[in-house]
């Protein structure tokens, strides 16, 4: 049973940063994308960033390209969103989620989209405040 545990949310100036952490277990990063999603009082879930499985391609939301980047570490089983120029409008609780199926491209390489209805064993979240 896939099961996620997040971690390193907190609270953070505007402009600050933040390493969010999601240790998957009951299955191999090798064979799931990984999303990390998000979710503000008020508003629907929205995709943040994605990482594919056997490629590691990235995919990102408009509004944190060049600001957050997600990375994995395989033998730890943990994917990371680092979080940089935090901006208050990030204020959400972010969770990870596998993939439900493998996406692969007309080249052959695996990837995923940041759609909430791809992915699904969701993790229970952990909060980032950005407020000065």
């Amino acid at each position: 049973q896939a099961q996620f545990v997040e971690s390193g949310g907190g609270l953070v100036q505007p402009g600050g940063s933040l390493r969010l952490s999601c240790a998957a277990s009951g299955f191999s990063l090798d064979y799931y994308a990984i999303g990390w999603f998000r979710q503000a009082p008020g508003k629907e879930r929205e995709g943040v960033s994605c990482i594919s499985s056997v490629d590691g391609e990235t995919a990102y939301a408009d509004s944190v390209k060049g600001r957050f980047t997600i990375s994995r570490d395989k033998d730890k089983n943990t994917v990371f969103l680092q979080m940089d120029s935090l901006e208050p409008e990030d204020t959400a609780v972010y969770s990870c989620a596998r993939q439900r199926f493998v996406r692969v491209t007309p080249t052959g390489k695996t990837t995923c989209v940041l759609s909430p209805s791809d992915f699904g064993s969701w993790g229970q979240g952990t909060q980032v405040t950005v407020s000065s």
